[in-house]
């Protein structure tokens, strides 16, 4: 074992001839024992593969050969139990000294006192173990154990190609395990689907790990560093990471990692013993995790973790796939699974077969939820640990209503689950058929239910939901879609669409709300402008106005078409009227150049202005003589009236909906506007969910525009609520607000025999 580092590099090669001849798998494992015993001139060298849950010794050089298939221990049991369990290197001077040493006198070891053993790792699970003994008791060296790491590594490809290992077990799965499991998180899009697992950045299978080029793969390493370095330089200068905070924190620890010499000459160093750069990386990250393992201080776990981040990144990078999922498109029925998504990231897949999509973070408020929700795609967020539960390819049962999801269904699960989906039609169905009759109350109040949209392909749904025209249109999501700012004239093309698919529905058209977690790739912030907060910084209008020509050109292309219909303009996020004045006066001066142009002018233009920011509230008196509606945003509101971040996941559940200060808030605007011509609307996602409408019926909004799946359940709801008596009910519990409005709302309508779930 002088030179450990050449051995490993010979032995590597030796192991893939025997793999790959044609003698049975037990000669080719008795034969690989002696190659690696001799390469590391070792008295004992032994492997342990997981067969049916137990760790079977499978080959020795050293050991009676009586043992071979007898010797057994389970995870955890003895030393080799315990490598495999903790994923972990044992190097002992003296074997029988470990508190978890085990004798089995079948082996004969009892001459050998030193022992090193290395996890034979598959999938990122232990499938088996390496070991070798000595006589002699000593400690190898770091060279030796990192020579049987490497070796190790190469054997989990050949022993996984020769069938050795059985693909449950390769996932670290016993046989329970591989069975079905169910999941459960916070309901962040409600409704049922199933699917085959699909996660959004694939797993990089490594094909080969002995390199037949040394030096190329080192430059492949060296290039991928480069390339990976380009990009974490790129997102640093991008406005949405800028300044100070956790962002910061986060991509200075990332920029810290890329540019590590040691880490580099780790990785470096494995390619020198033989390995691919692909299995250089996976070596050097399977070192990582058996130390993040051991990792108690939770600052250092993090950084472990941002590491392991890093790793895959390069990996991705290095192997050219650095493509999601929805680059190389869904081929069926398809559930999502990943960390969290972007709204772009999200509308790159194929409606089609995208049928849900569970996450380990998300809120309830995160714009990708909202375009979740408007595609009609359930979602399931706050679910810890996917990656250890479920493999790619799994058959996924979601079932967001009850906020839980089915991996590896039973045939009696899925039997249940289909009834509950044919339910669900069923409800559906009813829906339905409210298309045609107009939302009234029990008192016959009438309200006014509109939808949501974002897309041409929105469109149909309002025909199908019979919603009352559009009351939000998000005007965003061409600009999301697109890989560059979208010309004026396919602007203009999108919004004469979608006022045509109207018909004689009103249509109301939000001007671009980009910032925050809607990041354009291609309009970035200036270098002095970098925030901390960035959903409380530089988006919406404010970037609008700064960046006159986006706002000019939407403006042209609204004005252009809706040329001789009535156009419904709304501005996002005003803080104050002088912001509403401004943008008002880019349309007024659009207007009169189209007019100089004698260009077809919308017959009538009414203004309007989204309420997000709190502030606005106290400068109603002064805007309201210059609108014609308002819009509530609920989801902003939130989060600016509690300073709670939207996209949080620890801040996902602490705040409600129908917590009095936000009914109050919403209250007194409603008042403050009160016979001034001023339509009121909410249009966040609160006006969409039963039990948090019928609140708002109860403080007096009486027009929601609502995603197009939650028309038909408002529309049912409203026939069942007296506005007299929800009213009265209401103002009793904001004068005097009880420990939970939620529980006294829930008591209220069960007692009426409303359903709000």
């Amino acid at each position: 074992m002088l030179d450990a580092i050449a051995s490993a590099r010979t032995i590597l090669t030796r192991l893939h001839e025997v793999m790959a001849s044609r003698s049975a798998a037990q000669a080719k494992l008795n034969t690989v024992v002696d190659v690696i015993g001799g390469g590391l001139d070792s008295e004992v060298c032994s492997i342990y593969l997981l067969r049916e849950g137990m760790l079977e010794l499978f080959a020795t050089k050293g050991l009676s050969q009586d043992a071979v298939h007898v010797t057994r221990m389970s995870i955890g049991e003895g030393l080799v139990g315990t490598i495999a369990g903790n994923v972990e290197t044992l190097n002992l001077a003296e074997a029988t000294a470990h508190p978890d040493f085990s004798y089995r006198p079948e082996t004969g070891e009892d001459k050998y006192h030193s022992f090193a053993g290395v996890p034979i790792v598959h999938r990122e699970r232990a499938v088996g173990v390496l070991c070798v003994q000595h006589a002699d008791p000593r400690r190898y060296a770091d060279v030796e154990i990192e020579a049987l790491q490497t070796v190790a590594m190469v054997l989990s490809e050949l022993i996984s190609s020769a069938g050795l290992v059985d693909e449950e077990e390769a996932w670290g799965l016993t046989a329970a395990q591989s069975g079905p499991a169910q999941m459960h998180g916070l309901a962040l899009v409600k409704g049922l689907a199933s699917g085959v697992a699909v996660f959004h950045q694939p797993r990089v299978t490594i094909e080969h790990t002995v390199a037949e080029d040394t030096e190329a793969e080192r430059q492949r390493v060296y290039l991928a560093f480069d390339r990976m370095r380009e990009q974490i330089d790129k997102m640093a200068a991008q406005a949405e990471f800028g300044g100070g905070g956790e962002h910061d924190e986060v991509l200075e620890t990332y920029k810290m990692f890329a540019y590590d010499e040691g880490w580099k000459r780790r990785i470096n160093d494995a390619i020198d013993s033989g390995l691919t750069a692909e299995a250089a990386i996976e070596r050097v990250q399977q070192h990582t995790r058996m130390r993040m393992r051991q990792i108690d201080d939770p600052l250092l776990a993090d950084r472990m973790h941002d590491l392991e981040d890093m790793a895959n990144r390069l990996m991705r990078t290095v192997s050219g796939q650095l493509g999601t999922a929805a680059s190389k498109g869904l081929r069926q029925d398809a559930i999502l699974i990943a960390r969290n998504l972007g709204p772009a990231e999200l509308l790159e897949y194929d409606k089609r077969r995208l049928k849900g999509v569970i996450l380990e973070e998300g809120s309830l408020t995160a714009h990708v939820v909202i375009v979740a929700r408007a595609m009609g795609v359930p979602v399931l967020g706050r679910v810890q640990g996917l990656r250890g539960v479920v493999r790619e390819g799994d058959e996924l049962l979601l079932d967001a209503d009850m906020a839980m999801a089915t991996v590896r269904p039973t045939p009696a699960l899925e039997e249940a689950f289909n009834a509950r989906f044919a339910r669900s039609r069923e409800k559906q169905a009813a829906w339905a058929a409210l298309r045609d009759v107009e939302p009234r109350t029990k008192d016959g109040v009438r309200v006014t239910v509109m939808m949501n949209a974002g897309l041409r392909d929105d469109m149909p749904m309002l025909g199908m939901t019979g919603a009352d025209g559009i009351g939000l249109f998000r005007t965003e999501f061409q600009f999301l879609v697109s890989a560059t700012l979208p010309a004026r004239e396919r602007q203009t093309r999108l919004y004469r669409d979608v006022l045509e698919s109207a018909g004689d529905k009103p249509v109301v058209f939000r001007t671009v709300d980009i910032g925050g977690d809607k990041a354009l790739p291609y309009l970035r912030h200036d270098e002095d402008g970098d925030e901390e907060n960035p959903a409380m910084g530089w988006r919406a209008l404010r970037v609008a106005l700064e960046r006159e020509g986006l706002l000019k050109a939407q403006a042209r292309a609204l004005l252009e078409a809706a040329g001789g219909r009535t156009l419904n303009v709304m501005f996002p996020m005003v803080s104050e009227p002088w912001e509403f004045d401004a943008a008002k006066a880019v349309f007024d001066a659009q207007l009169k150049w189209l007019k100089g142009q004698r260009k077809m002018l919308p017959q009538e233009i009414r203004y309007g202005a989204m309420l997000e920011v709190p502030a606005l509230a106290e400068m109603l008196d002064v805007l309201a003589p210059k609108i014609s509606f308002l819009s509530i945003g609920t989801n902003d509101l939130t989060q600016f009236l509690f300073a709670a971040d939207r996209a949080n996941p620890k801040l996902a559940e602490r705040y409600d909906w129908v917590s009095p200060s936000i009914l109050r808030f919403i209250a007194r605007v409603l008042k403050n506007v009160e016979g001034k011509g001023v339509d009121v609307a909410v249009c966040g996602e609160m006006g969409g969910r039963r039990l948090e409408a019928l609140a708002l019926i109860g403080v007096g909004v009486r027009r929601l525009s609502i995603t197009p799946a939650s028309v038909g359940p408002i529309k049912e709801l409203l026939t069942k609520v007296d506005t007299r008596e929800i009213t009265e009910a209401m103002q009793g519990w904001l004068a005097n607000p009880p420990a939970s409005m939620r529980a006294e709302l829930v008591a209220w309508a069960a007692q009426r025999g409303i359903d709000c779930d």
